[in-house]
């Protein structure tokens, strides 16, 4: 068997599945359990309200924790 027979052969199962799910689906079959949730994100410790953050915001709209003026290169997210 050729290279290009493999393929289409891979190809063609794949259809098959892919046509057998959907036609569970619209036969009514249970939907797949969800996931399970996620842990909730550890919280920071408490800190001092005197201590300002730096603040500096990622463009995924976190925002840096490291006290105002850190030191570091690089920010801390959470």
């Amino acid at each position: 068997m050729s290279k290009m027979d493999e393929l289409r052969a891979l190809r063609e199962a794949r259809y098959e599945r892919v046509v057998a799910r959907g036609a569970a689906y619209h036969q009514g079959a249970p939907k797949p359990a969800e996931p399970p949730a996620a842990k909730p994100e550890a919280t920071l410790p408490a800190a001092d309200p005197e201590v300002k953050l730096c603040g500096h915001r990622a463009i995924s709209g976190r925002t840096c924790t490291r006290e105002h003026g850190h030191a570091a290169k690089s920010h801390r997210y959470s």
